[in-house]
């Protein structure tokens, strides 16, 4: 995989939102959805990357089901998992193990993630061995980041416009996502593939989302950062993190790399509808 020029990568979580039942008749409907697709368009979906990331307690399963499936769909999805410990095996109880996500077929480790850090107090540190447990076990480390608190507006003449049109201050968020960063990065080795997941954690659930402006220069901001300018093994692939809708990702591709979607893309026709988007953007 070229670092210079990574596939676009578009994937779900469904976080805790489905049943065990709700959760294999998603994979089911998103699998025939994907088959009955015309020869051109299952050609351009070729040249992206789709994950899906279900409960553990559904994981299992929807391997399986991707494994059996595989044949009949052309377009292979990777799964994942929403977390794991950091450690592969020891008495850790009601932890989970990297290296057993990676025997049963897990191929990307959702880490980091502003509830993760919110509710269960995960810091960067925490977040960084979760990371290197990943990548020694070869699965792919998707690492959420953002900053917590709104940027001020970079302008004196903010009052005067509307609140769409004011320009936030890039500079004065990054800091705290460099550190997010830093710490993952110093962590894996440099041929290990990593995802970075950007959303604001300020705009999630607002009244007024982080605009596409905003987080074009906030990508733009994070591939320029020493830490992952100087990854010439590994890629570094950079996700928006936040609520999308059709489309968003035009807007995007200047800087991002593709989507991690959430409830938006819990309906399977949306979801493939915003990954046609991203494939022929």
């Amino acid at each position: 995989m070229s670092s210079s020029s990574p596939r676009r990568l578009v994937g779900v979580s469904t976080k805790m939102y489905f049943s065990f039942a709700k959760t294999t008749t998603y994979i089911s409907t998103l699998l025939k959805l994907l088959a009955d697709q015309p020869p051109d368009t299952l050609a351009s979906l070729q040249n992206i990357d789709i994950f899906v990331i279900p409960d553990h307690v559904s994981l299992v399963s929807v391997i399986s089901l991707l494994r059996h499936e595989s044949n009949t769909c052309p377009v292979p999805i990777l799964a994942g998992a929403q977390d794991a410990f950091h450690e592969d095996a020891g008495a850790f109880t009601g932890e989970v193990s990297p290296a057993v996500l990676a025997e049963v077929g897990c191929r990307i480790l959702e880490l980091g993630h502003a509830e993760r850090r919110r509710f269960f107090g995960e810091t960067d540190d925490i977040t960084a061995k979760k990371a290197a447990a990943a990548a020694r076990n070869g699965i792919i480390p998707l690492v959420c980041v953002g900053e917590r608190t709104k940027p001020p507006v970079s302008f004196a003449s903010s009052e005067s416009i509307s609140e769409d049109d004011k320009v936030l201050d890039t500079k004065a968020a990054l800091p705290e996502i460099r550190a997010q960063i830093e710490a993952v990065l110093s962590a894996v080795p440099p041929t290990t593939d990593v995802v970075l997941a950007y959303e604001p954690v300020w705009a999630i659930g607002a009244a007024v989302p982080a605009s596409a402006s905003y987080v074009v220069s906030i990508a733009k901001a994070i591939r320029e950062l020493e830490c992952v300018r100087r990854r010439t093994a590994g890629s570094t692939r950079i996700l928006y993190g936040g609520s999308a809708g059709p489309g968003l990702f035009p807007k995007l591709k200047d800087g991002a790399d593709g989507l991690f979607l959430g409830r938006f893309a819990h309906d399977p026709e949306q979801f493939l509808k915003t990954l046609l988007e991203v494939a022929t953007a």
